[in-house]
């Protein structure tokens, strides 16, 4: 029987980032699509695939979005660098369908999203079978979390709805199975249990491709979402991967057919090399007024504020999150704030210019204002200090549950407007010993406004008490607008410490 091949080049999370740079500075870095795709080598039985999250993260995505509203350009970028399928990440729908329409519309790659559906309850981006050069019959199916339902926008959610990816994917693979040779799921998500003990790591339906392994028998599972790097193996029957963000790295997978019989085997490949000058060149007006936008200084502050290790800004404070709920509490009026930090945290220097303003702050988050007891202040702060575990010397490192499955310093938030107090050698869940407003202790029927981010309000990170809370109001400008705006009111900032954080073990 002859045998016959497919291989696959996979990415995923890439954010925007295409130019190896992290725009943070303007030196070269091995990073973004074009130090990925300058490796990829076509023919008919190759296919070019990529897991979401395309339009939102890098400075230069910001730029297409807040200066051009251009997302055709990054298809054109897609285009030239040769992908077959694409499916949609939660990030990809933060500007809105229409925006999402744009790229869709643009791009020469299948959209695959086959739990992404229209008023009529039909698929809006179905499952495709594909015929490869040799005769095999590749069929291609993608989801996304269903959690874009509790971090999105309702209103950039229009004429869509998104239903559950395992539901979805169970059906398509029933209609796909007897028609191809190989099936192949796409999933902008990734695993909520650990993959060599199967210890339960989440039990939210963010992540579900463990489920997906257990209950279903694709022969290949494509995942995202945790930014992580799984090396290619088995999980039951099926062989997974995932690539790390940012274009930090691609997956290729060879795939050999015979008799009936499937060898998969990937290789994950880290961004390297020389890009492919005509294709830098080919988008380099648009890389240069992206540079010139991000060089537009904006204000000043009194001291730079520049991040430390996230263990030592947790615990001691951190002048930049300081600076963000400065910001929040300008931005709303609200008694009190909470804001986070980045997993990859950049700083504000003395000059601040706007590049500094979106790397400190790249998330397109908006604002809310909600009315919560003084119990459930005391819960979510609780919820806070769960980022700290203590060894058995009493050294303080940070909890596993921050760490695992995916690396969650987000979800770790500074307070301002009260003061608190936390013993680390009480149990989780008990740690707080001290909530004072204006000097008087916080009673659990005290009322207060406090402004979180729109993706906090909604209960995500662990924080189910802000959904439950009556909404005040809602500021539906992204907070690097409202970062901007600020310093529009305030060209000099001098950014006082909170002080109101004391942690004791």
């Amino acid at each position: 029987m002859d045998e016959k091949t497919l291989r696959i080049y996979f990415t995923s999370d890439i954010h925007s980032f295409f130019y190896p740079t992290d725009y943070r500075s303007h030196g070269e870095k091995d990073i973004g699509l074009f130090k990925c795709a300058n490796r990829f080598e076509k023919d008919g039985n190759t296919l070019v695939i990529d897991g979401g999250d395309i339009l939102q993260g890098s400075p230069l995505g910001a730029f297409c979005h807040d200066s051009v509203g251009n997302p055709e350009k990054i298809a054109e970028i897609m285009n030239c660098c040769g992908y077959d399928y694409i499916t949609l990440g939660n990030h990809d729908f933060n500007y809105g369908t229409e925006y999402l329409g744009k790229y869709l519309n643009t791009l020469n790659a299948h959209c695959i999203c086959q739990n992404a559906e229209n008023k009529q309850g039909e698929s809006k981006y179905p499952y495709c079978i594909h015929t490869l050069e040799n005769g095999l019959k590749i069929g291609v199916v993608g989801i996304v979390t269903d959690y874009v339902n509790v971090w999105e926008r309702p209103e950039h959610l229009e004429g869509v709805n998104i239903t559950s990816p395992l539901s979805a994917a169970k059906k398509a693979l029933e209609e796909i199975r007897d028609r191809c040779d190989l099936t192949v799921c796409v999933y902008h998500g990734g695993f909520e249990r650990d993959l060599d003990t199967g210890a339960v790591l989440s039990t939210s339906t963010e992540n579900v491709a463990y489920q997906i392994c257990s209950e279903l028998d694709y022969d290949i599972l494509l995942t995202g979402h945790q930014h992580m790097s799984v090396k290619g193996r088995k999980l039951f029957d099926t062989f997974i991967v995932q690539p790390s963000d940012s274009g930090r790295e691609f997956v290729r997978l060879d795939v050999k057919i015979s008799g009936g019989e499937k060898q998969i085997s990937s290789v994950t490949c880290p961004a390297e090399g020389q890009c492919d000058e005509s294709l830098m060149n080919k988008f380099s007006e648009l890389n240069q007024g992206a540079e010139k936008w991000l060089d537009m200084e904006v204000g000043h502050l009194s001291q730079e504020l520049m991040p430390g290790d996230h263990l030592e800004m947790a615990f001691n404070g951190s002048g930049l999150a300081d600076f963000f709920n400065m910001v929040q509490l300008s931005a709303t009026g609200a008694d009190i704030s909470a804001a986070s930090l980045a997993n990859e945290v950049a700083g504000l220097p003395k000059t601040v210019r706007r590049r500094d303003v979106l790397t400190a702050y790249p998330y397109p988050n908006t604002l809310a204002v909600v009315k919560m007891s003084g119990k459930h202040l005391k819960e979510v702060v609780e919820r806070s200090a769960e980022y700290f575990a203590l060894d058995e010397g009493g050294n303080v490192h940070i909890s596993e549950g921050f760490l695992k499955p995916k690396v969650e310093h987000y979800n770790y938030d500074y307070y301002a407007g009260f003061d608190y107090s936390i013993d680390l050698k009480r149990p989780a869940g008990q740690r707080v010993t001290e909530l004072k407003y204006k000097g008087k202790d916080i009673k659990d029927d005290d009322f207060f406004n406090i402004c979180v981010n729109n993706y906090r309000a909604c209960g995500a990170g662990g924080y189910p008490q802000y959904s439950s809370c009556e909404l005040v109001r809602e500021i539906n400008t992204e907070m690097s607008e409202l970062i901007l705006n600020y310093f529009k009111e305030n060209p000099s900032v001098t950014v006082e410490s909170a002080n109101n954080m004391h942690i004791f073990c």
